[in-house]
């Protein structure tokens, strides 16, 4: 059964399982906070615990308050555009010829035809950042299927408004963000590494952050990576 535990203008939601220890966390990108508690633990203690935690609940929800929001794009001249962690400057050339994205060191040369609106300037950068995904996704997968045993009956690529990635354990299948394509590389390998581990674990119980400590030492770090990141329009909630 859950629980709210309300301190001030700061709300709880207790939950209990089957662990040691308590974990109390702080959510982007709004500072929504959760507490899981072992199975005997007291509302009491748990809201001791909480009070106990206060100044780290709040600091934490102003990290998350201060932190860069992304302005929606236009994708318009000399606008700021993020590939595998690099910013370019867009160019955008209105040509009567197939719609393209061209990358150079410094510049994303968007060409579309005469007359495309935001919507379809959107769609073409929108189709071209899968292609990217396409181009490296396979691989990391392959890899990570050899060292963890698995195998993933297919990976699908979409828009995803509160997560970077979701796993079908049941059917095998993996979700990414296609806003990953604006992150850089390695982490777009711990969301992989993360949603893979779940065909082993579908939760988020102590066996299965010992199987991706095991694998991914460094994954904490790319987690918090990823949430420090400017936020766009989508951002990831586990």
């Amino acid at each position: 059964m859950n629980e709210i535990i309300e301190l001030g203008e700061i709300s709880i939601l207790v939950t209990r399982k089957d662990i040691k220890n308590v974990h109390l966390s702080v959510h982007p990108p709004e500072g929504r906070v959760t507490l899981v508690a072992p199975t005997g633990t007291r509302l009491e203690v748990a809201r001791a615990y909480a009070i106990s935690k206060l100044g780290w609940i709040r600091d934490q929800q102003s990290k998350l308050d201060a932190q860069a929001r992304e302005a929606p794009r236009q994708f318009v001249e000399r606008e700021s555009h993020y590939i595998w962690g690099r910013r370019y400057l867009m160019v955008v050339n209105y040509q009567d010829v197939k719609p393209t994205v061209m990358l150079d060191h410094k510049r994303i040369t968007l060409t579309v035809r005469p007359g495309s609106d935001a919507l379809k300037r959107a769609e073409v950068l929108h189709e071209w950042h899968k292609q990217q995904l396409h181009a490296v996704v396979p691989a990391l997968i392959k890899k990570w299927e050899r060292k963890l045993k698995v195998e993933v009956a297919g990976y699908y690529l979409q828009r995803m408004k509160t997560r970077w990635g979701s796993c079908n354990h049941k059917a095998g299948n993996i979700r990414l963000n296609t806003e990953l394509v604006k992150k850089p590389k390695d982490l777009l390998e711990y969301v992989i590494v993360h949603e893979m581990v779940h065909l082993l674990e579908p939760t988020h119980n102590e066996r299965f952050v010992s199987i991706l400590t095991e694998h991914f030492p460094t994954w904490r770090e790319a987690r918090a990576e990823l949430n420090e990141l400017p936020l766009s329009a989508e951002v990831w909630r586990e």
